[in-house]
């Protein structure tokens, strides 16, 4: 298994580099040559393995240059411990053949825990590899979830220094908290002012900005991501598809073959990538429903074929999908189209110019096959939110409710009645202030940890501890500059 850039498809490279790296040279992202197909055999043997189990044989598809050692290994240390349910990634049902994905049990209480657990061993793993003995510099932008989990992950792992962005008005007070007080003696956080599109576009340049890499490169070191745009951060999020796939024929909803949907609330475009590379696998999916919310920029794509990022910026109660460049719809685009990566340099090349492209009717065609696509507001997900727990005792996050909100809406719209799965991507404790609006309910109070205890007053449902340990916490990073500083930011961490 070789891996390709987006913007240069006569590169080839081993899984290890594309990890080790994150990003192409060019600034394309590194994608396989060639998907893996699997046969019902294959799905039918998951059943009753552990999720370390499956794990291992659907990553060893992707991680061919990998030892079995090495892949036991990781994903033995990955999610051995840290995961406070045994399932790792749970599948709950809702009401009748629509279930929640729960893939917030890990460390952070957000879904990023699935495969930030994991990037670290991978990207060591990678780098004793190619990196010939180089310190890997990890660079990040977050919208709220990724920092805290990548943090996370890659406290005092040696050979690595880690340091993340993020907008210091776009993330909740208690993912504020979760990186600001992050422990490890080679992290860095820092906030900027703008949005989340800035710090990303900030993340990348620094990334492809030659003077910078050869400043690196005379320290002995070199960059690489733990965003979605690493091929490693990537590939074990398939792993939970093909898990959920599985639990659902253990419980016996359906028979291995039987199609069912995915809902996927998604600013990054990532998490729904994901969930794209098991179907061409040859996991049964009927349709992949991509889940908005007012940012709604990945709607309009699917539903017109035009990208559009020169629009109102909301800041919303779901703010990890407040994003308008989607980082990982280029790994779409160049999987379906005809021209490889000429088409897809010149499409995200108008991007990066006029704010906007649109597709050919072919490719949406295509699009359209396989995905549908929704949004909703602020005042729809904190509606869903109560009315879900009133109907079925199940307490949602912002993010999550705007997921169920979408499928409703589709399921209303096409009368689909296939078995479907809602990803849920995080803990509702994360979210409180928009969790208590939705129940109607009042803390009396703008405390965070009030706010959790209202919460559990009023629902029942245990806060992770993971959340309520941080009572009390100082922050360790307070700093706040300027998009234009980022570079400085980066330098300076470094000693530099």
């Amino acid at each position: 298994m070789n891996y390709t850039s987006t913007r240069n498809d006569s590169l080839s490279v081993s899984s290890a580099y594309a990890i080790a790296n994150g990003i192409s040279e060019e600034g394309g992202l590194f994608v396989p040559t060639d998907i893996p197909e699997v046969s019902a055999e294959f799905i039918e043997s998951l059943v009753p393995l552990t999720y370390i189990e499956r794990a291992r044989k659907v990553l060893s598809l992707y991680l061919t240059d990998f030892t079995a050692e090495e892949i036991d290994a990781d994903t033995f240390g990955a999610y051995s411990t840290g995961f406070t349910h045994e399932k790792v990634a749970p599948l709950v049902n809702l009401h009748g053949n629509t279930n929640i994905l729960e893939l917030w049990h890990g460390p952070t209480c957000a879904f990023k825990d699935m495969a930030l657990q994991l990037l670290p061993y991978l990207l060591t793993s990678s780098a004793k590899k190619t990196a010939d003995g180089k310190e890997i510099v990890i660079l990040v932008a977050t919208s709220g979830d990724t920092g805290k989990a990548a943090l996370e992950g890659f406290k005092d792992v040696d050979g690595t220094r880690i340091l993340v962005f993020y907008p210091s008005d776009g993330v909740s007070a208690m993912q504020k908290l979760q990186m600001t007080t992050q422990q490890g003696k080679n992290v860095g956080v820092c906030a900027i002012k703008g949005n989340f599109d800035d710090a990303q576009t900030g993340v990348k340049t620094i990334f492809t900005d030659p003077a910078v890499k050869a400043k690196l490169l005379s320290e002995n070191m070199a960059f690489s991501s733990a965003n979605s745009i690493n091929w490693g951060r990537l590939v074990p999020q398939i792993v939970y598809y093909f898990s959920a796939y599985a639990d659902m024929i253990a419980s016996g909803q359906i028979k291995n073959g039987d199609k069912i949907n995915f809902t996927v609330p998604t600013g990054n475009f990532g998490n729904i990538l994901a969930a794209y590379y098991a179907m061409k696998m040859g996991l049964p999916v009927n349709k992949l429903i991509c889940a908005s919310n007012e940012n709604n920029v990945l709607t309009e794509f699917i539903n017109t074929g035009r990208y559009n990022r020169v629009r109102q910026f909301h800041t919303t109660v779901s703010p990890s999908m407040d994003i308008l460049v989607s980082s990982n719809l280029e790994r779409l685009i160049f999987h379906l189209s005809d021209k490889g990566s000429a088409e897809t340099a010149e499409l995200f090349g108008k991007l990066k110019e006029d704010g906007e492209y649109t597709v050919s009717a072919d490719m949406l065609g295509k699009i359209q096959s396989v995905f549908s696509a929704g949004c909703c507001n602020d005042c729809e997900t904190k509606k869903t939110i109560g009315e879900t727990f009133s109907a079925h005792n199940y307490l949602l996050d912002p993010h999550t409710a705007v997921a169920v909100k979408v499928y409703n809406s589709y399921k209303e719209s096409t009368g689909d009645t296939t078995p479907t799965v809602i990803v849920s991507t995080a803990s509702p404790y994360k979210f409180t202030p928009a969790v208590l609006e939705g129940l109607g309910k009042s803390a009396g109070s703008s405390d965070e940890f009030d706010m959790i205890d209202a919460v559990v007053s009023h629902t029942g449902v245990p806060a992770p501890k993971k959340l309520t340990e941080l009572k009390g916490a100082t922050p360790r990073f307070t700093q706040t500059v300027e998009k234009t500083e980022m570079e400085a930011v980066v330098l300076s961490m470094l000693g530099i």
